[in-house]
This record gives C-alpha cells, sequence and structure tokens, in this order.
C-alpha cells in the first residue's frame, strides 16, 4: 500500500464524488485517479522518473500539484516544491542541492529555464501550459498511453516530500518527510476538525508549504472529502468562495486574516457554512481570534512545523476553547513535550523548549547529516521554540528560541540574510532582526558597518538583497552603524538588537 491507495479507495466508493473543484472545473474521484495514473505512467515511461528520484513543481496552486503528489507516491519518488516567492537563485540552489531530476513548472517561471539549461542541465523540464525548446508539454505527455505497469513497490514508508525551509547558517535545507507521515499527519487533522467525508475545505495557502498542502488538503482527500483550490490568495476571490462556495473548513494565517476581517464586506458576509477555521504559522494574536469568534465562527489554533508535516499540537473542534492563547494539547498521534537543554522534561508551568516525537516528524535533513544531528535528540524532535504547560496538558506558546522571523507566515532566518549581505564587498559586518509590523507580524531589518572607504548606500543594498533573494526576505529597512552588541565571546546580540529598535532610540550598544 501507498498513499496513492487512499485516492483509488475513494474513486472506488464514491466515483463521482467530486474530488477537487479549480477555477469553473471539477474532478471527481474516479477523474483525480485516472489522471494520477496517466501522471505516474509518462513520468516512469516518457521522462524516466524512478524511485528515489526526486521531481521538482513550480507552480501555483492547481489540481496538478495534487496529482503530482500522488503519482510521485505511486512511483516511490520524492516530489519536491519550490517556494514561487523565492529569487532565482535560491530556487537554484535547491534544484541543485536536492538533485532534481525533473522540474514541472508553468509559463509564469519559464524565466528561470534558460538559467537552470545553462546551470544544471541534466534536469528535465516539462511545461503545465506551455512548451519551448527543451521542454515538453504536462498534457501531452498524459495522452500518450503507457500499458504497463508503473507501480514499483513503493509503500508507506518511502519518503515522499522534500520541503526546504530557511537555513540557520544562511542556506535552507530539505526536510524529508515520508508517505506514512503524511498518513498520520492526517489522521491528526481528522481528528482536530471532526473532518467527514461530508466536508468542503478550501484551500487559499500556497501548496508549496505543508500548511497549505497538508493541515486540510491532504487529509480531506484521503477521507473522499472535496477541496476548492485556489491558484493563490486574494481578497475578492475568498469572499466569493466563503459565500457561495459554501466551504465547511479553511486555514489562514494571521496576515490573511487580518487583511479578511479589515474589509469592509467582513460584518456581512455570510460565513454560516463555516464549522471552523484554522490558524496558525507563528503565535496569533488574541485580537485576530476575537474577530472570527465575533462572526460566530469557531477558532482552532495549530502549532507545529515542516518538519512535522506540520500537524503537532492542537485545540479540536468540538474540545476546549476557552483556555485564551492556548495552542491545545499534542496531537493524536504524536507526543509533544517542554525540555530544558538537556533534554529533561520540565514540570507544568515550567517554560521550555517545545520537542516532538511521532511518526509525522521528519525522517532527516536532505544530505545534510549535521543539521539531522543537531534537531534529532533520542527520537524527539527540537523545535526551538519556547512553550509552557498547564497541568491539564495544554500548551502556550512564549517565543523562538531560535533567531527566526515570520513575516506572513513565511519563515526568514537572518543568517540567510545576512549571507547575502555580506557578499557585498562594501558590507563588513551585518546583523539582521525582526520588527514588528502591523499587517506582516514581523519584518526583516538590517544593521550594517561597512568597510572604510565605502561608497554604498541602503538603496544599493537593498538592490543587492533583491538580486539573491525573495522579495519577503529583502530588509524593510539599511541601518547603518559603527558597533553591533555583542557577547563576551564576540556573538552579535541579535536580542539587544530587537530591544534597541524597538526603543528607537540613541545606538548605544556599549553595555
Amino acid at each position: 500500500m501507498d498513499l496513492c491507495t487512499l485516492i483509488e479507495r475513494n474513486a472506488a466508493f464514491a466515483p463521482n464524488k467530486p474530488a477537487i473543484h479549480f477555477e469553473g472545473e471539477t474532478l471527481s474521484y474516479a477523474d483525480l485517479n485516472r489522471r494520477i495514473g496517466r501522471a505516474a505512467r509518462a513520468m516512469k515511461n516518457e521522462l524516466g522518473v524512478n524511485r528515489g528520484d526526486r521531481v521538482a513543481l513550480l507552480s501555483l496552486n492547481r489540481p496538478d500539484y495534487l496529482v503530482l503528489l500522488y503519482a510521485c507516491a505511486r512511483l516511490g519518488a520524492i516530489l519536491v516544491p519550490l517556494n514561487w516567492r523565492l529569487a532565482v537563485n535560491e530556487q537554484l540552489f535547491i534544484l541543485s542541492d536536492v538533485g532534481a531530476k525533473l522540474l514541472v513548472t508553468e509559463q509564469a517561471f519559464e524565466g528561470l529555464l534558460p538559467i537552470l539549461a545553462e546551470t544544471l542541465p541534466q534536469v528535465t523540464t516539462v511545461g503545465f501550459d506551455f512548451a519551448s525548446s527543451g521542454t515538453r508539454a504536462w498534457e501531452g505527455l498524459l495522452e500518450q498511453i503507457h500499458r504497463d505497469s508503473y507501480t514499483p513497490n513503493a509503500d508507506l514508508t518511502d519518503p515522499l516530500l522534500i520541503v526546504y525551509t530557511s537555513g540557520t547558517t544562511g542556506r535552507p535545507k530539505g526536510a524529508v518527510l515520508s508517505q506514512e507521515a503524511l498518513l498520520w499527519n492526517g489522521v491528526m487533522s481528522q481528528h482536530m476538525h471532526a473532518l467527514t467525508s461530508d466536508d468542503h475545505v478550501l484551500t487559499v495557502l500556497p501548496l508549496f508549504h505543508v500548511g497549505g498542502l497538508n493541515i486540510q488538503t491532504t487529509p480531506a482527500l484521503h477521507l473522499g472529502a472535496t477541496v476548492s483550490i485556489y491558484s493563490r490568495f486574494t481578497t475578492d476571490a475568498t469572499f466569493a468562495a466563503l459565500e457561495h462556495g459554501r466551504p465547511t473548513l479553511t486555514a489562514l494565517v494571521p496576515t490573511i486574516i487580518q487583511t479578511l476581517t479589515g474589509d469592509l464586506r467582513w460584518s456581512t458576509a455570510d460565513l454560516s457554512s463555516l464549522k471552523a477555521i484554522s490558524v496558525g504559522s507563528t503565535i496569533v494574536p488574541q485580537h485576530l481570534i476575537d474577530r472570527l469568534v465575533a462572526r460566530r465562527v469557531p477558532v482552532l489554533q495549530i502549532y507545529g512545523s515542516t518538519e512535522t508535516s506540520p500537524i503537532a499540537i492542537y485545540t479540536r473542534l468540538g474540545g476546549d476553547l476557552s483556555r485564551e492563547g492556548s495552542t491545545g494539547l499534542p496531537g493524536l498521534c504524536c507526543e509533544a513535550i517542554v525540555m530544558d537543554d538537556a533534554g529533561n522534561e520540565l514540570p507544568a508551568g515550567t517554560p521550555g523548549e517545545i520537542a516532538v516525537r511521532g511518526p509525522n516528524v521528519l525522517y532527516a535533513y536532505w544530505d545534510n547529516q549535521a543539521a539531522t544531528r543537531e534537531a534529532m535528540h533520542d527520537g524527539w524532535y527540537r523545535t526551538g521554540d519556547i512553550a509552557s504547560r498547564d497541568r491539564d496538558g495544554y500548551f502556550w506558546v512564549h517565543d523562538r528560541k531560535k533567531n527566526l522571523i515570520i513575516s506572513g507566515g513565511e519563515n526568514i532566518y537572518p543568517a540567510e540574510v545576512e549571507r547575502v549581505l555580506l557578499e557585498h564587498t562594501d558590507v563588513a559586518e551585518c546583523a539582521v532582526i525582526g520588527r514588528p509590523d502591523p499587517l506582516w507580524d514581523e519584518v526583516p531589518v538590517a544593521y550594517v558597518i561597512t568597510r572604510p572607504g565605502a561608497g554604498t548606500n541602503a538603496e544599493a543594498l537593498v538592490v543587492h538583497a533583491q538580486s539573491h533573494l525573495a522579495r519577503f526576505k529583502v530588509p524593510r529597512e539599511i541601518i547603518f552603524t559603527e558597533e553591533l552588541p555583542r557577547t563576551a565571546l564576540g556573538k552579535v546580540q541579535h536580542s539587544v538588537l530587537r530591544t534597541f529598535d524597538s526603543r528607537s532610540g540613541e545606538q548605544d550598544f556599549s553595555n
């Protein structure tokens, strides 16, 4: 059995049941199952994709995102979703690091292909909605008839996803998630949302994130429910979907909630079909939760990460939602504790680091044993986040132990931005911190020490950063300084910088 078997079973039980709605078109479970089969055969017979091969995907949300996921499950191949917000250099690094055999993309991103052909000519390219020199058309491949077997005995132990996260050392690292991890993650989602085959999930979060892919979308398909996919979030389309599509569930991040609830349409929109909205990706401000509750929509909080598929801790529909600020209890199929630096579990009320253990946790970081050893301790994944529990086991997330910025639901590691800034010839030292922002939660800000005689300015450094980083990672402000706060061992104290930045006072890091 592999994860694709769940789609096959649903197609057998309810072949005409709508599986996916997208841009006015509907794929039934029978349609979805047939398309997955054609994709798997074409990938194996025409493109030579076999067990263990990495298939990269650069696309906005679309049904074939999920077709490719389940086709890879059937082949034992591994899907590598690429964040389309990343800069070209970032995408090329991932493609090289993971050793991608195939890249499937859409025409909006074909600008990557000439550079890819020059730097990684071994990567085969396929276009969803176009064909060009050296790039084959996806639909043409699926229309070909392949009668031979395409199942190389894949099973639930096979890795299925490699999802890259920003790296603490300046380079992203790929979290390897097995088919089994997605299966158990789905069971916890079903428990969390009281999810059944009668539900209708609205997906507006990007599928290149485990949040958009696995909080509700894949769990719904595993149960035979219906999913409406939107290529990307827009305010107008989301309001139309909520009122006319009549979804029962959706997962959102705080930035989207703030955008929707700040719109004039929010107070009168028909939300009566929703049985819950799930929120997560960062600490969720209580005032945003209050706006949803005021419209009589239950709010389910979720805590997790790419490395946990992502579901790890949550509040449950029908459970206790009265504990303000709590992100809930450990999931049905995993363990979560609060531990100290030595790995000892801490008692109720004592803050410490969240650690998660279970079948939903990553297998390893791709080709990165050092990062795997650092993150995993005796089977526990150490998240780097600080929390405490009450006597009933409910978690409250307080802070991030890691130097991490979360901007609009996207993770930004300062080390990654600092690495790029330091590549500029005029930059001697720098430090990047997160500054609170009313819309994005946080935005990156850089403090920079220039080399003697340097003639650069803030605009030039921003342009340099834009050529190497995704837009959301580019510092919103460059602040030139003559010194940075340091520990006795010379390490930059980002916490001191954050305190100074919040005061907006005189630069005095001497104490």
